[in-house]
């Protein structure tokens, strides 16, 4: 039987378009909540900017409004854990995937365990130290990735989701215009920051994005 394809929502409240002086916390709740109905599978909560009450307070109103979409928290396991959320992303300079495990066998036995990596090496130290699954990228030019350096494209893609047993999903740049590619390559899923929150109907978009990723 055909697995479908993950689609996963990297939450950024601070590019959105918000009335002057509106809430963006209250803005970003209903544009998950909304996401999750249209079908997507993973909401990943990337605030950076918040203290830890604040992002406990919005993660657990993302939770409390998910339906069956699975919602992660970027960085911090404790909230992850405070909030109920399904799982923590971990980034470079967070806590090392093992340790995370660790703590989780101990608190959270089922809570998911991912990390972004941008080379082979990292992929191989992510799953040998026991994630549940990778981004992988950028994969294609975006604003959001200018940092973590050139686009990885498709074929360094493919060498990484057939080196590693874990889920690879694809991020950076996805629209359904490549999204296709990413999946055919090996990817398990895709995730975007900008396709999600551009203006439009979120249904028919994520709908867009589900048909290209087949």
């Amino acid at each position: 039987m055909a697995v479908n394809s993950v689609l996963c929502h990297v939450s950024d409240r601070r590019s959105m378009e918000t009335a002057p002086g509106g809430d963006s916390a209250a803005a970003l709740v209903a544009l998950t909540a909304q996401a999750a109905r249209a079908g997507v599978d993973w909401i990943e909560i990337r605030e950076k900017d918040l203290g830890g009450r604040a992002l406990v307070d919005l993660v657990s109103a993302v939770v409390g409004r998910a339906g069956a979409a699975r919602i992660l928290v970027n960085d911090r396991l404790d909230v992850a854990l405070a909030a109920g959320a399904a799982g923590v992303h971990l980034a470079g300079t967070s806590v090392p995937v093992a340790s995370a495990r660790e703590l989780c066998r101990k608190l959270a036995p089922g809570m998911m365990i991912g990390k972004s990596c941008h080379s082979m090496e990292e992929a191989f130290a992510a799953q040998h130290d026991g994630a549940d699954y990778i981004f992988f990228g950028p994969i294609f030019q975006t604003p959001s990735k200018v940092a973590y350096g050139a686009p990885q494209g498709i074929e360094r893609l493919r060498e990484v989701c057939g080196a590693v047993a874990i889920p690879v999903i694809a991020i950076g740049g996805i629209t359904p215009e490549n999204a296709g590619a990413c999946i055919a390559a090996g990817a398990r899923g895709v995730a975007a920051i900008r396709w999600f929150q551009e203006k439009g109907d979120l249904e028919a978009r994520v709908g867009a994005l589900r048909a290209a990723c087949g």
